[in-house]
């Protein structure tokens, strides 16, 4: 596959899967504005709900069609026609039919037969395809599926006029490698789009989308900050700069933008961002250590891989343990404070005892009170 922009889109699906979190509820206005948010951006599609939830659901994503997003607008349905029947009175044109795929779940969760769920996926592709509707169909536990029976449900969704077809690692019990192996193989035996649908359960989401990426598939499913059942999604922020940065693909993205957006999604869904997490972490642009740190203040480039201001994030010189003597000097100098080398060096070693002390960097007040309070030759 030609790997590039023009073939990549991103489905968001922060509204569907990520409110999906356990204890996650947005308001009606808080999924409009994060709808609004994605579209300003530049997110193709947005998984913007499921309707057969009720009239509440339905009406917020009314009101989504009614915003008038460049993004298209698609909604998360059961293989039943009363689903879909709920999608239509939205007045969405696209629908994800979802059908679960492997042994395990038609055994023990549908209690049915492999015929069963073709005959289900040709009922519901029917009735959606008569009301002209673009539609994914998602193969549920796909990870976990026989390949040979995923092809017969493809071959089903190609003669129903099915427009892409997701292939869903629901457990996040993949690598890479298996990932790869799978959507290449299912790529050399169909005509329709791919998509990839990750979890995060063994940590490894974001690269199992970019091996999906590679392999062939053109859609690929994220939520802001790696929402989504049990430990999540593939985390949109990570894959939009890990293709650009990782790939060398750079999507129509307003990237600068992630860390309002992150934000916003971390008091909406009240799971604050930790200061770690890659990208939009508050702390992920920090340096102590005094190598580091030196290296930083000659070139960024370092030990920064891009510009924290391509994600609307700031660089944060620390002062610790393991700060060094131009770190120190920096982070004085901002202050208005002008030292010697002898007094510098001094400053230093009561600024590692203190750190060590209190188990922390320390804080400008610090920095000021060991000065003040005399660490310094007259």
């Amino acid at each position: 596959m030609n790997l590039s922009a023009e073939n990549i889109v991103i489905d968001d699906t922060t509204l569907r899967d990520g409110e999906q979190t356990a204890g996650v509820v947005f308001s009606h206005n808080e999924k409009l504005n994060i709808a609004r948010f994605l579209d300003e951006i530049g997110v193709g599609e947005i998984e913007c709900g499921i309707p057969a939830m009720g009239k509440q659901e339905q009406a917020t994503i009314r009101a989504m069609v009614a915003m008038g997003l460049h993004a298209r607008l698609i909604t998360w349905n059961r293989a039943l026609p009363s689903d879909i029947q709920a999608s239509l009175e939205t007045g969405v044109h696209a629908v994800n039919i979802s059908v679960s795929v492997s042994d395990l779940h038609i055994g023990m969760k549908l209690k049915k037969s492999r015929d069963w769920v073709k005959e289900q996926l040709k009922t519901a592709l029917g009735f959606a395809k008569k009301h002209d509707l673009y539609v994914s169909v998602g193969a549920e536990d796909a990870g976990r599926a026989d390949l040979e029976f995923l092809v017969e449900l493809i071959r089903i969704a190609e003669v129903e006029g099915a427009d892409r077809f997701r292939y869903c690692d629901t457990l996040g019990l993949l690598d890479p490698f298996g990932i790869y192996s799978k959507i290449s193989y299912l790529k050399e035996r169909t005509r329709l789009d791919l998509e990839v649908h990750t979890h995060n359960d063994l940590g490894m989401a974001t690269a199992n989308t970019l091996a999906g990426i590679r392999a062939g598939a053109r859609f690929v499913n994220t939520t802001v900050n790696g929402l989504g059942e049990r430990a999540g999604n593939a985390a949109f922020e990570e894959v939009v700069m890990a293709l650009k940065h990782g790939c060398g693909i750079e999507l129509p993205i307003d990237t600068r933008r992630f860390a309002e957006l992150s934000r916003y999604v971390g008091r909406a869904s009240k799971r604050p961002v930790p200061a770690w997490k890659p990208i939009v972490g508050e702390k992920v642009f920090s340096h102590e250590s005094g190598l580091h740190t030196d290296g930083v203040l000659k070139n960024p480039l370092n030990y920064e891989g891009f510009d924290p201001a391509e994600v609307g994030q700031e660089r944060h010189l620390v002062v610790g343990k393991h700060s060094g003597r131009h770190g120190l000097d920096e982070r004085l100098r901002r202050l208005g404070i002008s030292l010697g080398c002898q007094q510098l060096d001094q400053l230093l070693q009561s600024v590692r005892a203190l750190a060590q002390k209190k188990k922390r960097a320390l804080s400008d007040k610090d920095l000021l009170c060991l000065v003040k309070a005399g660490q310094l030759p007259s």
